[in-house]
């Protein structure tokens, strides 16, 4: 099926219209001097496509690494290309309203500085995350006036704080070590390694903040001025994000689809890992979007990529959009009741002729297969209803049986090899990954599967796919180089104390745990809260408490600070303890610490 026409230059026009100046160089670097950001090391993008990169990503590629300071229309400015995100500013009375502060604290100062180069000091009088992820609000304390939270009102869908500590602490380390893979953080930038993930080029590796909203957006037709700005807010939650939301700027005809609406096929299971997206209410939500706001908008942009002008050009932008992710909901469910499996459906689906042909609904970020994939989980679960796939090994155990079926290891990779040799990459890799995960130490199956992923990579249109393979193909090469890790450290400060408590009861090891029996109460001074922490078979539960009820273990007495001051091993000053102290070192001695650099290719 014939795909988008290459001559086609509107998305090039776009991405460049606008532009107010460039960040030059377009790095950034943190307090210490270490780079955070560095958008001219795609500069190679410039060039022409090489053997080595799908065409179609390498253009979409060179869309998002356009970078700099763009006007939208009139008092409405972006900041693109300095990070995964955009940083979007509406400009008001007294100052600039920032919408979705990029990823680090750092990238979001650099954001504001260029804006302010070239508009005025204007000071920052709300901020707006449209969404849970941490590349909307990570860095936010870079843009609030002297780092302080309460200097303005932060506005956010209800839901945000329980979705953005979920995601980035609670499968946090398992989330960050994927994304390692999803992102090619690792990888070199460069035809050889990452082009980008066609969300956008890459997330920057700076002081991840949450500051926490102040107030929250419940209901569609919402409507706040803030700093003589009036918004219309539209909740669309379990699209991109369980807590989401668009929103309509009447005087300015301006409409933010936030991460609802871009120039991709977009996820509805980030392969990094997430909940499952409802495609079905995402499709009606861009519909609603529609309905509410196209007849008073004359350009539309979000969190990533580039706006469209015209409401002819948004409307039908939004309504393929809406039918693309109606079309992949409802056609994955008319054939699993037809009796076929996700994986079978993901081969079935082509799209229609008029999505096919549209640059932004082709699978740079998110693909037909995987998407396909994750609507069959939403309704059927990882079960396929076969009983043999039930009970089945777990994969170094099935590989090893495998392996033996097939006469070895030698005869395994030499059917590896045939059916490399005759394209059929994906049964290739297959075979090889049974016999690394049979014996990790063969160094001629983990060189064999390296170089078909990298065959894999080479040719994928999707950007976190390439850099999928080609981080697999990296690791298995050279081995898992430990990355940083600052997300979690960073969010924990806007966490409640119910959310802090929960983080440590998913890190109890639960067999070291089984003979523990204690209660710990804790007494905050500084908001009145008491909790009762309980031990109980591997299961460490809690409750908050109106009054002492009954004995406990352990009292402490402190703080909301103290608390992290605590639970990091830092000073203990100023806490009050009453009871059992050892109470506190047993719990702690049962808690697991993550990791965050766990194998993926090799078992």
């Amino acid at each position: 099926m014939a795909g988008p026409a290459f001559e086609d230059r509107t998305d090039f026009e776009n991405a460049a219209r606008g532009r107010v100046a460039s960040l030059s160089p377009d790095v950034v670097t943190d307090a210490g001097g270490r780079v955070v950001w560095d958008g001219d090391a795609y500069a190679f993008l410039d060039g022409p496509c090489p053997e080595s990169v799908n065409p179609s990503l390498w253009r979409q590629s060179r869309l998002c690494a356009v970078q700099g300071l763009f006007e939208v229309t009139d008092g409405i400015y972006q900041v693109r290309g300095l990070d995964l995100s955009n940083m979007t500013l509406v400009e008001g009375e007294h100052g600039v309203v920032v919408i979705d502060p990029l990823v680090s604290a750092e990238t979001a100062a650099a954001a504001l500085a260029l804006y302010r180069e070239h508009r005025g000091d204007r000071p920052v009088t709300a901020l707006v995350y449209t969404h849970s992820h941490v590349d909307h609000f990570g860095g936010a304390e870079g843009v609030i006036p002297d780092g302080d939270p309460g200097a303005v009102p932060i506005l956010a869908p209800a839901g945000f704080l329980d979705h953005a500590v979920a995601e980035n602490v609670y499968a946090g380390t398992a989330m960050g070590r994927r994304g390692v893979y999803q992102t090619g953080a690792l990888l070199p930038k460069g035809p050889d390694g990452t082009v980008g993930t066609g969300l956008g080029q890459a997330a920057s590796w700076g002081r991840v903040t949450l500051v926490p909203p102040t107030r929250n957006i419940t209901r569609t037709g919402q409507t706040e001025v803030i700093d003589g700005v009036r918004i219309v807010f539209q909740l669309t939650p379990g699209t991109e994000a369980p807590a989401e939301m668009n929103l309509h700027l009447p005087e300015r005809r301006a409409l933010c689809m936030a991460e609802n609406a871009t120039h991709n096929l977009h996820n509805v299971l980030t392969p990094r890992g997430a909940l499952v997206r409802d495609a079905r209410v995402w499709a009606r939500y861009l519909d609603e979007a529609i309905t509410l706001f196209a007849g008073g908008t004359d350009v539309a942009f979000a969190s990533h990529h580039w706006p469209t002008w015209g409401r002819a050009e948004i409307v039908a932008f939004l309504s393929q959009q809406r039918d693309l992710y109606a079309y992949l909901h409802d056609q994955t469910l008319r054939l699993l009741n037809q009796g076929h499996t996700g994986i079978e459906i993901a081969e079935m689906i082509d799209l229609p002729p008029a999505l096919a042909g549209a640059w932004h609904a082709r699978g740079y970020y998110g693909s037909v297969s995987h998407n396909v994939k994750a609507i069959y989980q939403r309704y059927m679960g990882w079960f396929d209803g076969n009983p043999a796939h039930l009970w089945e090994h777990p994969p170094v155990e099935a590989a090893r049986r495998y392996v033996e079926c097939m006469g070895g290891a030698s005869r395994t990779m030499a059917m590896a090899r045939d059916y490399a040799a005759r394209g059929d990459l994906r049964f290739a890799a297959t075979l090889f990954d049974h016999v690394v995960f049979a014996d990790p130490e063969n160094a001629d199956a983990r060189a064999g599967l390296a170089d078909v992923f990298q065959r894999l990579g080479e040719g994928a249109e999707n950007g976190i796919w390439r850099n999928f393979y080609l981080t697999g193909a990296m690791e298995l090469r050279e081995g898992i180089k430990p990355v940083p890790t600052s997300i979690s450290g960073g969010v924990t400060a806007g966490m409640t104390v119910g959310q802090v408590f929960d983080s440590m009861a998913i890190r109890v090891n639960g067999p070291k745990a089984w003979d523990e029996h204690l209660t710990i109460d804790w007494h905050f001074t500084d908001s009145g809260d008491r909790h009762r922490m309980t031990l109980s078979n591997g299961a460490l539960t809690h409750r908050r408490v109106g009054a002492p009820s009954g004995p406990a273990d352990l009292t402490l007495t402190l703080t909301r600070p103290g608390l992290f001051a605590l639970i990091k091993g830092e000073s203990t000053e100023g806490i009050d303890v009453t009871g059992d102290v050892a109470a506190l070192r047993r719990l702690l001695a049962v808690m697991d610490d993550p990791e965050p650099n766990f194998p993926i290719s090799t078992p």
